[in-house]
């Protein structure tokens, strides 16, 4: 074999097991998850901060393959449902989990 067709059998072959390993598993996101994830939650907190009943820095947004998780804490029962009204109307949200607490 030449020179030239061992450098690139092995940068093919690099390549490939650089693509695997951005493939996504049941535990762990694959690259793109992760992006869109990030947006989501960016999203959320965004809206969550413009709604002016509600205190973005009392709500903590976590998300994992599309699914928000919402903790801390709130005022009321009516701040609480605000927050996962707000959170469902987010473009690529799946599901909403309600973790926060009453103060």
């Amino acid at each position: 074999m030449t020179l030239y067709k061992r450098f690139s059998i092995f940068f093919i072959a690099l390549l490939m097991a650089g693509a695997l390993g951005c493939a996504a598993t049941e535990t762990r996101q694959s690259t793109s998850e992760y992006v869109d994830d990030s947006w989501i939650t960016t999203k959320v907190k965004s809206e969550i901060f413009a709604e002016p009943s509600l205190k973005v820095a009392q709500v903590n947004v976590e998300t994992y393959q599309g699914v928000v998780q919402l903790s801390g804490f709130v005022d009321s029962k009516a701040d609480m449902a605000k927050a996962v009204e707000v959170a469902r109307a987010v473009k690529g949200v799946k599901s909403v989990k309600n973790d926060m607490r009453l103060r």
